[in-house]
């Protein structure tokens, strides 16, 4: 399995180009690239937009910025037209593409017509379909393959069968835990929400709201429950102490400290989600960072 590009230690993770017009992703992503992120990852959502048609765009707009897809969901398109897709991509924009996969969760199964019984199993199917499959004649490898992995099994099959793992809202004990199961070799490359703010109320207000319907999945639920929290602390948006380890907020020192900490414990590179609080705009806090955690 081929390992991904050099991507630096710090990347931006954000759903918030999905929903803009096409003209204001290529001139958004520009500047995210200007701005020397190391990657720019990008989220899919069942009825959005396809997400590696998607990437496209964004790699086309783009003179240098490494795009991956975090995650595209494996129920959204069979194993062999994701190959193909990531291995044009990957031919068309050489070292700058990586394909991220995740089963997601079971109503976007549902909603695209498959059950959704045993994911493990139908993410090492989805993985095995993709290793044998052809592209047309050509000899061109699929690019770098990372999971959406947040317990051991799937964890252990993001080494298997993958470079390594994307791990979704998980806090730095969790990212040491992923890198003694993926061991030495594998890339492992977790998500951050960030909220540009010192004051505790507004941060905390900022990530409730945020990462409530995320709490109300069984895959996120058994993750944090797993993880050392209790029920209680995913209840009304989260406790305290879960929203403080899950984001980092505070002055400058404690947001670069707090990336710190998951590539001291284990982390090849940190995907920064912006998270704003209410009014404020998700691209100036992407600019803001980009000297605070790039330099």
């Amino acid at each position: 399995m081929r390992t991904p590009p050099s991507l630096g230690p710090v990347g931006l993770w954000t759903g918030r180009l999905q929903r803009m017009p096409i003209d204001r992703i290529r001139e958004a992503a520009g500047e995210i690239d200007s701005l020397g992120y190391g990657a720019l990852w990008l989220p899919e959502s069942p009825s959005g937009r396809d997400v590696l048609t998607y990437a496209a765009v964004v790699l086309a707009a783009t003179p240098r910025i490494p795009v991956a897809t975090g995650i595209a969901i494996i129920w959204v398109r069979d194993p062999v037209a994701a190959a193909s897709a990531a291995r044009t991509l990957d031919e068309a924009f050489p070292g700058r593409f990586v394909l991220g996969l995740g089963v997601s969760h079971e109503s976007t199964a549902v909603l695209r017509g498959h059950e959704y019984r045993s994911p493990m199993a139908a993410m090492r199917t989805y993985l095995e379909a993709i290793a044998g499959s052809t592209y047309d004649g050509h000899d061109h490898a699929v690019p770098p393959v990372l999971l959406a992995a947040l317990g051991p099994r799937m964890l252990a099959l993001s080494v298997e069968l993958a470079a390594g793992a994307h791990p979704f809202l998980a806090p730095v004990s969790h990212t040491a835990t992923a890198r003694e199961i993926l061991g030495g070799g594998a890339f492992l490359a977790p998500e951050l929400g960030v909220i540009p703010t010192s004051d505790p109320d507004v941060a905390r207000g900022t990530a409730r709201p945020y990462i409530e319907r995320f709490l109300a999945w069984p895959n996120y639920r058994r993750h944090l429950l797993r993880s050392g929290y209790a029920e209680a602390d995913l209840e009304h948006g989260g406790s305290d102490r879960l929203v403080d380890d899950l984001f980092a907020w505070g002055p400058d020192d404690a947001i670069r400290g707090r990336v710190e900490e998951h590539l001291q414990a284990g982390a090849d590179h940190v995907a920064v989600q912006v998270v704003p609080p209410d009014g404020e705009d998700w691209m100036e806090g992407t600019r803001r960072l980009a000297p605070i955690l790039l330099d």
